[in-house]
Order: structure tokens, then C-alpha cells, then sequence
């Protein structure tokens, strides 16, 4: 009965699950949290990702007499390390803009049909690659002095074995590795800077089941990023799908070939062993943290205040800010509007804005007809699972625990058992959770069509014909 430490690691902190690897049965959890004057979307001291790793563990009673570990973490990022391993400044996050002309001088260079086919990706602000042309052109002496480029979970996983590896899931994640040629593209940081010599920066890309080394006789997954790790801890099929309510948000999907998107909506990363397109979308919980911090009132009482207001909210939405970087609005507010009326509103505009997000995969010829999976931590509530559902007028299902480092545990247990993550997955019976049934008397079709037009609107668009 060897048991596995998962690590699900964000900017607000860490959760850590102790499995058994023979059935998945929890032994143990625990949690660390980051300084809410710490907590960042933009860059961050990877110091803090380990000392909320450790406090974490500590939580969960030491985690002791564990067989294998495994870290996610947020992706995309860029950790930069000089030849020591030694970090150069704080890492940077998804969710900035400043790297944004970067990402745009990029996509001129190729053309985001050729990135595509190269990386399955168009290069976006949030890429390491983009992340590398911000670093040359604003912190030049810092880019001359970079000889490793890790992603988020890499560097934890440097600091658990001392070796620089990664996995497919978070290397695709980069704008310089191939989904395709399931490799390394150095040539595409060339455009960055040609005098560099990239393949001694890199990771080394390791097989999925296979360790990355060892501490003090434990042995050590790769790294790989969240919603990876949560596709793995759900035990998504083909046509599943999971949105992931963290910051940043995203809604992606299990299928078995990559994906190649030009507009750039979606972005065709790998997963743990097959492929996980993925769109990102709006910071869920930060933009319904915002109207809870402005109502004065805790998370619990705003869904409760949301779930005694009237569908629709008597003509009353949110525009949320979903990834135009332009501020959320308020539109069709009446004399009598109450707190009950703004936080249905505001629900309804993110759930909306999530679906929009999940007919981009279906744009992009992803197949989503399965199950749709709620995550987030802590575990989404009632209110917004049952809203999305009667919306998307499908079931939701929202899992026990935490995915991400169930996902992470599925991942330790393959190197200590040597047998697939997949084959971990089944055996552990993942997929337990309470699902959340549509009510067909909400017209969420065109409640979604009022809102989409309220958003053409005030944006100033022509709506869809």
C-alpha cells in the first residue's frame, strides 16, 4: 500500500492530497496558503510557491512515509534560472499584458497559421516565448544572463529532484514545443534572439510514467500544469469537458488528436498523454470576489442572495470582462435594483461568458458533447453550478476534493507503479461527483441570446447574425 502526494500549487497557495496507490483512497490533505498582499496575477516569487508546497504538507500531517510525488501548477508561465538554477527575477504569470506587442511582433513574424502548425498554438501575451521577447526588450541584462527557462511546475520539480525536466502538458504551454512533432522547436526561439544557444536552456521532455529523479528515496513525477492535472484527477474521456474556475479560468477538453486553432480563441495544448485544446476566458473568481468585496457581504451569501432573484434579473446583466482587457459593466439597472438582482446578474454574465468560451472549442472542431465538469477551489457552489446548468441546459457535474491534486496523485502513482496514468485513473474510479440537472422551464437559450446582444451593445458591436 505505497502511498503519493499530489501538489496542486497556485498564486493563492497550495492544496496537497495523500493517496493510496492501489485505490486512490485519501489518507490525507492539507493546505498553505500565499499573503493575500502577495497573491498575483502578473509575476510572483516562486519562494512562495514552495513555502505555501511546505506548509501544505505540514498540513496534512507531514505527508510522511510517501513513495512518489507530483506537482501542477499554474501554465503558462516563465520561471528564468541562470546556470545555477538560481532564479533571475520573479516569475511571470498568465493574466499580464505588458509582453502583449511582444506576442504580436511574434505572429507577424510566421503568421498564426504556421505557429499552429508548429506549436498548435498562436503565441498570446501569456506564452513563454512572448514572455522571453518582454524579458530581451525590458530586462536586458537579466535576458543575457537566463540559461534555463522552466514553466511554473517545473521550477518545484527543480527544486524537489535538482533536475531540469518537464512534461508534454506544460511544455505545450510554451510557444516552443510541437504537439505535433512531440518536441522541442528551437528554431521558433531564434526569433527572439539567434546568437543564443536554446537547447542547453531547455527542460528535458520526459515520457509520461517516468521519474524525474528522487529525495531521500521518494521518487519524483514531472511537473505538469493545472488543467492538465485536473483532466487527469476528473478522468476526462474524448468529448468531456472541464472550466476550471481559477485565475486564470479556462474550459477545455480530452481528445485524441491536437488541435490547431488560427483565430488564437483556443490553444492546442497537450495533456498528461493525449491532447487538451483549451480556451481561456475571464477570472471567474476574481470578478465575483470583486462584487462580494463590494457588497460587503461573504462568498456564501452572495450565491444565496443570487438564487432568490428571478431569472433574467428583470432585465438586468453584466458585461464581464472577458479577455478584451476592457472593464466589466452593469447595463439595464432599475430604480429598485438590490443586492439580490446584482449578484444573479453578475452570475448570469460570467456563466454566459463561459459558454461563449465553450462554443469557441465547438468552433474550433472540438468535440464537447460529454460530460461538463466544474472545478475550482474551493469547490464551486451550488448556485453557479445549478445557473451554468440550467443555461447550458446540460448537466454539470461538480467533483469532490480537489482535481488538480487528484490529478497530481493519478500522476505520482504511474512512476511508483510503473502503470499508466490512465490505467491509475480507471482503477482509482475518479469521476465521483454530485451533478447538477438543468431546469427546462429556464429559457436559457434566450436568456444567453439577451445577454449576448446587451454585450454587442455596450461593447459597441454588431451582435452575430
Amino acid at each position: 500500500m505505497p502511498l503519493v502526494l499530489g501538489v496542486a500549487s497556485s498564486p493563492r497557495g497550495a492544496v496537497v492530497e495523500l493517496r493510496d496507490t492501489d485505490d486512490g483512497r485519501v489518507y490525507g490533505s492539507g493546505r498553505g496558503t500565499i499573503p493575500d498582499d502577495a497573491v498575483s496575477t502578473v509575476e510572483q516569487d516562486p519562494a512562495l510557491w514552495w513555502q505555501a508546497l511546505v506548509d501544505a504538507r505540514h498540513d496534512a500531517g507531514g505527508a510522511l512515509g510517501i513513495s512518489g510525488i507530483a506537482v501542477a501548477a499554474t501554465v503558462p508561465g516563465l520561471v528564468p534560472v541562470d546556470g545555477n538554477g538560481r532564479l533571475l527575477r520573479p516569475a511571470r504569470l498568465p493574466g499580464g499584458r505588458a509582453a502583449a506587442p511582444d506576442a504580436r511582433a511574434l505572429v507577424e513574424r510566421l503568421g498564426p497559421t504556421d505557429w499552429c502548425v508548429a506549436t498548435g498554438s498562436v503565441p498570446d501575451a501569456d506564452a513563454a516565448i512572448a514572455q522571453l521577447a518582454w524579458l530581451r526588450r525590458s530586462e536586458p541584462e537579466a535576458f543575457a544572463r537566463v540559461a534555463g527557462v522552466l514553466a511554473p511546475p517545473d521550477w518545484l520539480t527543480y527544486r524537489l529532484g535538482r533536475r531540469a525536466v518537464t512534461d508534454r502538458g506544460a511544455a505545450s504551454t510554451t510557444g516552443f514545443w510541437s504537439p505535433r512533432e512531440e518536441q522541442w522547436r528551437a528554431d521558433l526561439l531564434a526569433l527572439v534572439d539567434d546568437q543564443r544557444d536554446w537547447g542547453m536552456c531547455l527542460p528535458k521532455v520526459i515520457a509520461p510514467g517516468e521519474p524525474a529523479g528522487d529525495r531521500d528515496g521518494v521518487l519524483i513525477a514531472a511537473g505538469t500544469g493545472d488543467v492538465m492535472s485536473a483532466a487527469v484527477g476528473l478522468g476526462l474521456a474524448p468529448r468531456d469537458v472541464g472550466i476550471s474556475l481559477g485565475s486564470p479560468s479556462a474550459v477545455f477538453a480530452l481528445r485524441e488528436r491536437p488541435t490547431e486553432d488560427p483565430t488564437g480563441a483556443v490553444r492546442g495544448y497537450a495533456g498528461a498523454t493525449q491532447f487538451l485544446p483549451c480556451a481561456r476566458t475571464l477570472d471567474v473568481d476574481g470578478t465575483i470576489a470583486s462584487f462580494t468585496r463590494l457588497l460587503g457581504i461573504e462568498r456564501a451569501h452572495f450565491d444565496r442572495l443570487a438564487l432568490r432573484a428571478p431569472v433574467g434579473a428583470h432585465g438586468m446583466m453584466f458585461v464581464p470582462p472577458v479577455r478584451s482587457g476592457r472593464s466589466g459593466a452593469l447595463t439595464g439597472i432599475p430604480d429598485d435594483v438590490g443586492p439580490e438582482m446584482i449578484a444573479r446578474a453578475v452570475l448570469e454574465g460570467v456563466a454566459c461568458g463561459l459558454l461563449d468560451t465553450l462554443d469557441e472549442l465547438r468552433a474550433a472542431d472540438v468535440p464537447i458533447g460529454g460530460t461538463l465538469s466544474l472545478v475550482g477551489d474551493p469547490n464551486p457552489s451550488r448556485a453557479f453550478a445549478q445557473l451554468l446548468a440550467d443555461l447550458a441546459q446540460r448537466p454539470v457535474a461538480v467533483p469532490k476534493g480537489d482535481p488538480v491534486a487528484t490529478g497530481a496523485c493519478v500522476l505520482a502513482a504511474s512512476v511508483v507503479t510503473g502503470r499508466p496514468a490512465p490505467e491509475v485513473a480507471a482503477a482509482w474510479r475518479l469521476g465521483e461527483a454530485r451533478v447538477f440537472e438543468p431546469d427546462h422551464r429556464v429559457p436559457g437559450a434566450d436568456l444567453r441570446a439577451a445577454v449576448q446582444d446587451t454585450w454587442a451593445r455596450v461593447r459597441g458591436e454588431e451582435p452575430d447574425a
